[in-house]
């Protein structure tokens, strides 16, 4: 029989708990019930707060006499992460549900992304009509509206309680029964001014008996793309769109944290990478661009999109971030270099086109790769060239297949 772990506050909000208890358990399922609360809960749960805290290092009278809601919730989070990840791992549940404010979702969430992709998440939050990323992240979270806030059993709580729990049930209940074909699974990446590449790279791939996952480089795509790699879902990588290092580097918008461009190094995954759409960093509506780069080369994407054309400073400096992170390598790593341009826009007659800026990126690479481990190809076409892109897939399959 299925379980659901249920974790959250079952001081300040039992009555609720053990509402949604009550029904999953009416359903035909079992629960598993985990307190996140500072204080003795309504109910006894099945994980102590006594237990998270110790996960976290430290101890439950600790917290109750610092009288410290901030801090608690720090600690009981950072246990619940530790935690809820072990008791998977044990079998003590199928599928979570929780519910909250700002501080019991942003108390159990970090938990929730702990645990493996496919796995039944349901967070009823007040917060989840907005910015979700810092909760979601890279994860399968599903944050459903609570409309009204999560404290107190009326006539719309518990209606949205009721749909959050038929939901997950149903999750754990039916099992897809339809045969899918197993195929080796490829990540590749992209942008908009990078389609017509990976288009044909992705086309030439499933043509061969490969599944390709397209990502887009907007920042959390890269994100979700080294996640799912260091989860071990991933067989090759087709990584021609490293535009979000100009972010990170630069200061724009769709920039993809400091660890990117490092998974597939570290988990030995093949990998083809190039330099795709460098040309630009991403910056919102044109009245959102930074005043100290209003003199440079910029480019109305669209009314919520304004790209700026890196320059030779700011290309010298991806340059030697790509390198680092390729160097990273031991073994089935190709880094594919377009002298024509790398982007759409990048190509002689569009408004990026700037052959001096991109021989600073290509000089750079060239000079600090270690050619030990990186195979360095150079193309004399751009990146949307159908011959780059058939190139660059084909090297890949002939890594994977090694």
């Amino acid at each position: 029989m299925k379980t659901i772990a249920i974790a959250g506050t079952f001081d300040t909000k039992g009555a609720e708990y053990l509402y949604v208890k009550e029904l999953i358990e009416s359903l035909g399922l079992c629960t598993f019930t985990i307190h996140t609360g500072v204080f003795k809960p309504t109910f006894e749960p099945d994980i102590s707060n006594s237990e998270v805290a110790e996960a976290a290092g430290t101890n439950i009278e600790t917290l109750v006499l610092k009288k410290d809601r901030a801090l608690a919730t720090e600690v009981l989070s950072k246990g619940m992460e530790k935690l809820l990840p072990e008791l998977y791992k044990q079998g003590k549940f199928d599928g979570i549900i929780s519910f909250g404010g700002t501080g019991g979702t942003s108390l159990v969430t970090p938990a929730m992304r702990a645990l493996p992709i496919g796995v039944p998440k349901i967070m009823v939050s007040t917060v989840a009509s907005g910015n979700t990323e810092p909760y979601v992240g890279t994860s399968d979270i599903i944050m459903m509206p609570s409309v009204v806030d999560v404290a107190g059993l009326n006539s719309i709580s518990t209606k949205i309680f009721t749909n959050a729990v038929f939901a997950i049930v149903g999750m754990l209940k039916f099992e897809n029964t339809k045969v899918v074909e197993k195929k080796p699974l490829v990540a590749a990446t992209m942008f908009g001014v990078t389609t017509p590449c990976i288009t044909a790279a992705r086309e030439y791939l499933e043509k061969r008996g490969y599944e390709v996952l397209v990502f887009h480089a907007t920042g959390i795509g890269g994100r979700s793309m080294e996640a799912l790699i260091n989860g071990g879902f991933i067989e090759g990588v087709l990584d021609l769109t490293t535009t979000e290092w100009a972010d990170e580097i630069i200061g724009g918008v769709l920039n993809a944290g400091p660890h990117r461009l490092e998974a597939a190094a570290k988990n030995h995954i093949p990998q083809v990478v190039s330099v795709g759409a460098i040309d630009m960093c991403n910056f919102g509506p044109y009245e959102s661009v930074p005043e100290k780069f209003l003199s440079r080369n910029l480019y109305k994407h669209n009314p919520t999109v304004t790209l700026m054309r890196t320059n030779k400073e700011e290309n010298q400096e991806i340059g030697l971030k790509l390198a680092e992170k390729l160097n990273l390598s031991k073994e089935k790593t190709a880094l594919f270099i377009p002298l024509k341009g790398v982007s759409a826009i990048d190509v002689e007659g569009q408004p990026f086109y700037g052959p001096d800026e991109d021989k600073v990126l290509f000089d750079i690479l060239r000079n600090d790769v270690n050619r030990n481990v990186v195979e360095i190809v150079e193309m004399d076409c751009d990146i949307n060239d159908v011959k780059f892109a058939e190139a660059a897939a084909q090297k890949l399959i002939d890594m994977m297949k090694k």
